[in-house]
């Protein structure tokens, strides 16, 4: 379950892994049937991370796509700081 961090709103998120390439990429199929794919590329030294999802017809493209970004950012501040 993903849920925001002050409980206003939340998701059951689940599903099966289609492609793990280490270090390049991730594919999956959520368990609504919708496809995901992660790509990992090297940058200057960085990693970029590069998101593509099949959005769902119930909330606009731009929320569903704001509400990724923001877990990628998250996960941004998370993967930084475990690297100092």
């Amino acid at each position: 379950r993903m849920e925001a961090k002050d409980g206003s709103m939340g998701f059951d998120f689940g599903g099966v892994y289609d492609e793990v390439k280490t270090n390049a990429k991730i594919r999956y199929t959520m368990d609504d049937d919708r496809k995901v794919s992660i790509l990992f590329k090297e940058e200057n030294g960085k990693t970029r991370v590069t998101e593509t999802f099949e959005a769902e017809g119930e909330n606009s493209v731009e929320m569903q796509r704001d509400g990724w970004q923001a877990i990628l950012d998250n996960f941004k501040k998370y993967a930084e700081a475990k690297g100092k």
